[in-house]
């Protein structure tokens, strides 16, 4: 997969897909999270 051994920043919405749902998405590589956060964009 193309974000195997990469360091990832995941930004989700609150209204939309929250930066946990994006989090457990990247379980199954060995992509590391290495921020993740989620805002409310108005």
């Amino acid at each position: 997969m193309a974000l195997d051994n990469k360091k990832i920043i995941v930004i989700g919405d609150r209204d939309g897909i929250p930066g946990q749902a994006i989090e457990e998405c990247l379980k199954g590589t060995t992509a590391e999270v290495v921020f993740s956060s989620t805002e409310c964009f108005v």
